[in-house]
């Protein structure tokens, strides 16, 4: 079926005439898979993490909008991501969280793949007793391998593999947070979560790219680092969130804190950024801590985020991780009502998408934009092609 078509020309207003994406970009089957390549597919969208896959073989599979691929870390020790089939018979090859000792063999007929993809057994193929046939070239059946690259720990996917190099379409939050290009600790077991949300993806992005929420979902968290110390990050077509100027380092009954990450600027003492890098990774920066959420949809009106934090230090103090979690979980927790409110109010007919408040509502603005820009652009691919 053909995807409703959407007037999206009042969506890519300036601010103080726009309205948001129409109802159908929320509920609509159709309109979410027609997302799910020019939004998703098309673009540098986040996986997992690396620390998913933290030591050499170690393989996960993940249904990403119902495309089965599988991460691995290689034996040079770099993360790839295949396709999860086996080139033979389309069988999927790992279906759960392990360790590649050997090969990557798929159940079916066994054949054989390394961890960097490359077919290497396809036994019986040459009828019994022999592994080889001149019919089969084993060099052009290697694993599928999706366009990936790895960035503060998230793995990126492009998966049409049209998208300019990451480097290039992420050059500008790159640049901006460099001081936090080192290396980053997942802080393990008890510093990763995840939340079930019945809402589309993108109002978990809408959310979180603005601070004008947080006197109302937020009290404890707007007690010490106000509205009014918040501030607005905004690159047109790029990225956008927010930043405070009151960040409060956590602190254990001793006064203990994490140790900070080395070389940081002034901006960090008691500064903090909160970024989405779209379409679908949430971070967060801090002095002594950062912090990445992939959304992974799940459907039109479901949606898994992966919460991941990270540390300067490859050791820290359990206690105080676990406070750190905790905190986080509960600021995370209260977004859920909001964003599932919204879910439901999509479904109201008479919804125009709504308004966006001028002062307040830059950020969530800039990916409405962002978004329509690229449903417009694969809308004009497929008439040039037809």
């Amino acid at each position: 079926m053909a995807p409703t078509p959407t007037d999206l020309s009042r969506v890519r207003r300036p601010i103080a005439e726009a309205n948001g994406l129409p109802n159908a970009h929320y509920i609509d089957p159709t309109l979410f898979a027609e997302e799910r390549q020019a939004v998703l597919f098309d673009n540098w969208a986040g996986l997992g993490v690396g620390a998913d896959v933290p030591e050499i073989g170690d393989a996960v599979p993940i249904e990403f909008l119902e495309m089965p691929l599988l991460m691995v870390r290689d034996r040079a020790g770099q993360v790839r991501v295949f396709h999860n089939i086996c080139r033979h018979r389309g069988m999927i090859l790992v279906d759960a969280p392990r360790k590649i000792e050997g090969a990557i063999r798929c159940p079916y007929h066994s054949w054989c793949y390394s961890t960097d993809g490359q077919l290497v057994s396809t036994p019986h193929v040459g009828g019994p007793g022999h592994n080889t046939h001149a019919g089969l070239d084993r060099s052009l059946l290697g694993l599928v391998e999706v366009r990936s690259t790895v960035w503060m720990d998230v793995v990126f996917v492009n998966v049409s593999g049209t998208a300019p190099p990451f480097e290039k379409a992420n050059a500008d939050l790159m640049a901006r947070w460099a001081e936090f290009d080192k290396p980053l600790y997942h802080g393990g077991a008890d510093s990763r979560w995840m939340l079930d949300v019945n809402c589309n993806w993108k109002l978990a992005v809408e959310n979180y790219c603005e601070s004008y929420h947080l006197p109302w979902v937020h009290p404890g968290l707007n007690s010490y680092s106000r509205l009014e110390d918040h501030y607005h990050i905004e690159a047109p077509g790029k990225f956008s969130g927010q930043g405070t100027l009151v960040y409060r380092q956590l602190k254990g009954e001793a006064g203990e804190v994490f140790p900070d990450f080395e070389d940081l600027s002034a901006q960090w003492n008691e500064g903090a950024e909160y970024i989405t890098a779209y379409p679908n990774v949430l971070f967060g920066v801090h002095r002594d801590h950062t912090f990445a959420i992939v959304l992974i949809p799940q459907g039109p009106e479901r949606t898994i985020e992966h919460v991941h934090l990270y540390y300067a230090q490859p050791a820290t103090a359990e206690s105080l991780r676990a406070r750190n979690t905790e905190q986080w979980r509960e600021v995370f927790a209260e977004d859920i009502f909001v964003v599932e409110g919204m879910q439901r109010g999509r479904h109201a007919v008479g919804f125009d998408g709504g308004r966006f408040s001028p002062a307040m509502d830059g950020p969530t603005h800039l990916f409405h934009d962002w978004v329509a820009a690229q449903m417009q652009r694969h809308r004009q691919s497929n008439i040039a092609a037809e």
